[in-house]
């Protein structure tokens, strides 16, 4: 920097410096009786360190050479001149390695005195624009407030005397001392509200409870009482229906015409001994049972379906496999004496064809016969041939259908 500017700077930083210096030697106990309310960072002392201008020492005439005859922008041919140890061809070297950079144009920022780069003694934030003294200080703002605009600062922060941390700490125990109690103010009123809220939901709980083993009961009672009605109406029935037996079996020689009904009591009619006309029943006449009708080769395709429905564990596919081979054989050999007897002892008859219903049937409606002693099923001489191969036929489709 020139002369001049040296010699109009006054000395003040240095008189400040005694006074305190004599201050602290005059009173040292001022640094016990300092306000624990105040922060430590504003109680660090910053010096800003001065900054010149480093275009300042330039030669105008190696600047004038690098603009009017090289044709470089004046910031440029500054900006070569600072990096390039003030000469031409250093400037003119610098400028080539560096003309792409992104900040080539950029303005030049200011050095410490007495430097020729600037230093950074500090970190500010941009945001509230506190000075922070070192990276972990930084770190520590930026996780309490949230802030992430800083940036390097040329301001100087001293640290914290030892009376001064102590007094800090007193005061950090304090605040936490302070957070503590409130802290555990507001979970006692909390605790206090959640208890309130568990009462009343015990007391809502236990009047719903209430309320539906009251309902319960009505439920009951109303159900007994219907109970009890209608068991008093049906002994009314009753009695009725009694009396009115009464009088028919005295109109009627001790007969009645009334049949057991599916309402209830109602006396039947049948009389033992007595056929329905009123004559007596023979008792040595032998019971009349009800004559089934015959297997009909119309009804083939009725079989078939009863055997298909059976489909758990493929039951009904083994029957028609078993039937098919039945009567394939016949159809295909009918001259072959073995084709036309099936053996009903034989395990596979008994236990694929024998247990499913229209299976048998279908035998003995296209012609197989039992023998007398009942062990077999023979084919009869009369048998049809052609509806033999009508059932071959309709026993393998139903087999192929079942099989899909």
């Amino acid at each position: 920097p020139p002369a001049e500017k040296k010699e109009a700077e006054p000395p003040v930083k240095d008189e400040e410096m005694k006074e305190a210096a004599e201050e602290k030697a005059a009173a040292p106990e001022v640094a016990d009786k300092m306000d624990v309310d105040e922060k430590a960072d504003d109680e660090e002392k910053c010096t800003e360190v001065e900054m010149i201008d480093p275009t300042e020492n330039l030669k105008k005439e190696d600047i004038e050479t690098l603009t009017n005859s090289m044709g470089f922008s004046e910031i440029r041919a500054q900006k070569g001149l600072i990096n390039g140890n003030g000469t031409v061809e250093g400037a003119v070297e610098w400028l080539l390695n560096h003309q792409d950079d992104d900040d080539i144009d950029a303005p030049i920022e200011k050095v410490p005195k007495g430097g020729s780069a600037v230093v950074a003694q500090s970190y500010k934030c941009n945001e509230c624009g506190k000075i922070l003294s070192n990276m972990a200080n930084l770190e520590l703002h930026a996780n309490k407030t949230g802030h992430s605009d800083f940036e390097e600062s040329t301001v100087l922060k001293k640290p914290l005397t030892e009376d001064e941390k102590a007094a800090k700490i007193l005061e950090i125990k304090s605040l936490l001392k302070a957070k503590r109690a409130e802290r555990e103010e507001v979970e006692k009123a909390e605790n206090v509200d959640r208890e309130k809220q568990r009462r009343f939901m015990g007391q809502e709980m236990q009047k719903t409870r209430e309320e539906m083993e009251i309902e319960a009961r009505k439920r009951m009672a109303k159900q007994r009482r219907k109970e009890k009605e209608d068991a008093l109406k049906e002994r009314q029935r009753i009695r009725a229906e009694l009396e009115k037996d009464k009088r028919e079996r005295a109109a009627n020689k001790g007969k009645l015409t009334g049949k057991l009904g599916i309402d209830g009591y109602n006396p039947s009619a049948i009389q033992y001994g007595v056929n329905p006309d009123g004559t007596p029943v023979e008792e040595d006449a032998p019971a009349q049972k009800k004559k089934k009708a015959p297997p009909s080769a119309a009804k083939m395709d009725e079989y078939i379906t009863k055997v298909s429905s059976y489909r758990a564990g493929g039951d009904g596919g083994n029957c028609l496999k078993i039937l098919k081979a039945y009567i394939g054989n016949v159809v295909k050999n009918p001259d072959e004496p073995k084709y036309k007897k099936i053996n009903m002892e034989n395990k596979a008859y008994k236990t694929k064809v024998k247990p499913f219903l229209g299976a048998k049937n279908l035998l003995l409606a296209i012609g197989f016969a039992p023998t007398e002693d009942g062990t077999a099923l023979e084919l009869t001489e009369d048998a049809d041939m052609e509806v033999l191969k009508q059932a071959s036929a309709k026993v393998e489709a139903a087999y192929e259908k079942y099989m899909k």
